[in-house]
């Protein structure tokens, strides 16, 4: 029989504007971004140790909040289901300033509202797959694992306006899709 060698995983904490988050990666890839005590942290068993590739997504992660970059360009490799897979590729396309409902993003993929917010909520990287940019069919403020306080402070960030815990309408999806030019292909390597 064949053992499976275990993966290993760096980490880092760094700071940001809305509290410390936790970077992981498996030495090609990020494959964790969170803010510490966020809903569904991911359970990884990492070694706080630095990497050039988590440095890079620190930098990234301070050049973000400071309004100097809107599109991150490590790569990224969330472990999750197809389905999950799927949903976070589809939040990659959501572009800086931009948000969409749940609804259109669900129709999008042939699925349902609720499976897409349960993928999103499972998001692995926070911020670098815009799971903050997805809001409600009436443009109210929906779920957020980092809570609804960072959400609104994100999408105020990205200069979308947000009254009454509720945004501007959802823009249509298919017109912020590819707003990154960054390529999609191979964005998130098949396992």
């Amino acid at each position: 029989m064949m053992r499976r060698m275990a993966e290993t995983f760096d980490c880092v904490r760094c700071s940001t504007p809305l509290g410390e988050m936790v970077l992981t990666s498996d030495g090609s890839a990020l494959c964790g971004a969170c803010f510490v005590g966020q809903k569904y942290f991911p359970a990884l068993d990492a070694k706080e140790r630095e990497s050039e590739l988590l440095c890079k997504a620190a930098h990234e992660l301070e050049r973000y909040f400071a309004g100097e970059l809107r599109c991150f360009t490590v790569p990224l490799r969330p472990r999750g289901t197809d389905f999950q897979q799927r949903v976070w590729s589809a939040l990659t396309g959501i572009g800086y300033g931009h948000v969409e409902s749940y609804g259109k993003l669900a129709a999008l993929l042939g699925s349902g509202p609720r499976a897409v917010g349960g993928a999103t909520g499972r998001n692995p990287i926070s911020l670098f797959i815009p799971c903050h940019r997805l809001v409600g069919a009436d443009g109210f403020l929906t779920g957020y694992g980092g809570g609804l306080d960072r959400k609104k402070a994100l999408l105020a960030l990205e200069g979308v306006e947000v009254k009454n815990e509720k945004t501007a309408p959802p823009n249509n999806l298919s017109k912020t899709m590819g707003r990154c030019p960054i390529p999609r292909r191979g964005f998130f390597p098949v396992p």
